[in-house]
C-alpha cells in the first residue's frame, strides 16, 4: 500500500484594531498586508492555504456576531475530516519584548478598560453556560514544537499561559471553544509593537508562524 497522503493545511488569521493605550495596533497592519507579503516572497509552503486575514474590532460582547460569522466563514465549503483548518489569532502586548504563543483562554472577561465599544466587564463569564470563570481551554495546537522551530530560526519567543482577561483571552476562549466543537486548532499569539520589533522582522516571524504551524499540526 502507498503512504497516504498529507492532509491539506488550511490556515485563518485574525488581528485587532486600535484600542485604550494602543493608539496603532501593529497586528491590523500585519494582518492586512499578509496576504501580499507571503504570496509575493513565495513564503507558503505546499499544500498551505491562507485563507483569511480579518480585522477584528476591538470589543467583546457588541461584536461577538461579527467574530462568529468570521469563524463560520473560516471553514464553509471545507471538508474539515480531510483538510486541518488552523486559527491563528493575534494581538499585541504593548510590554512585550518578545513573541508570545499563548497556550490557554480563561473563561473570565474582566476588562482593564471599556472596550472600543464601551463595554467594561468585570468577572463576567465569556460563555455564561460553560463552567463559569474559572474553566479553561487549551489549544491542540503543538506550541513546544512551534516554539522550537521559531528560536530556531533565531526568533525571541516564548510561551504564556495567561493571555490577559481582556480581547485577546475573549477572542481565544471563543475560538478555542469554536475548535472544539468543529476539530479544528486554534493559537494565539501576542506580538509586540513595531517600535520594539520592527514591522519588516513582525511580518516575517508571522510568516515563520504559518510555516511552523503547518508542518507540526
Amino acid at each position: 500500500m502507498g503512504s497516504q497522503e498529507p492532509k491539506a493545511v488550511t490556515i485563518n488569521v485574525t488581528g485587532s484594531k486600535k484600542f485604550q493605550g494602543i493608539a496603532h495596533n501593529p497586528t491590523e497592519t500585519i494582518v492586512n498586508n499578509l496576504k501580499n507579503f507571503v504570496e509575493s516572497k513565495g513564503l507558503l509552503p505546499a499544500g498551505v492555504t491562507l485563507r483569511s486575514c480579518t480585522v477584528l474590532e476591538t470589543a467583546g460582547n457588541g461584536a461577538l456576531p461579527v467574530l462568529l460569522k468570521v469563524l463560520e466563514s473560516g471553514i464553509s465549503g471545507i471538508d474539515t475530516k480531510n483538510e486541518h483548518v488552523i486559527w491563528l489569532h493575534l494581538g499585541v502586548d504593548g510590554g512585550a519584548r518578545k513573541f508570545t504563543l499563548e497556550q490557554q483562554a480563561v473563561n473570565e472577561a474582566s476588562f482593564f478598560c471599556p472596550d472600543e465599544l464601551g463595554w467594561q466587564p468585570m468577572r463576567q463569564p465569556i460563555v455564561a453556560d460553560n463552567g463559569g470563570i474559572s474553566r479553561k481551554r487549551q489549544t491542540t495546537c503543538s506550541v513546544e514544537a512551534i516554539l522550537r522551530f521559531l528560536k530556531n530560526k533565531g526568533y525571541a519567543a516564548t510561551t504564556s499561559n495567561d493571555a490577559g482577561l481582556f480581547i485577546c483571552n475573549y477572542v481565544y476562549y471563543h475560538s478555542l471553544r469554536f475548535a472544539e466543537q468543529k476539530g479544528l486548532k486554534s493559537l494565539f499569539v501576542h506580538v509586540p509593537l513595531f517600535s520594539t520589533i520592527n514591522e519588516e522582522t513582525q511580518m516575517q516571524f508571522v510568516a515563520s508562524i504559518l510555516e511552523a504551524i503547518a508542518s507540526t499540526c
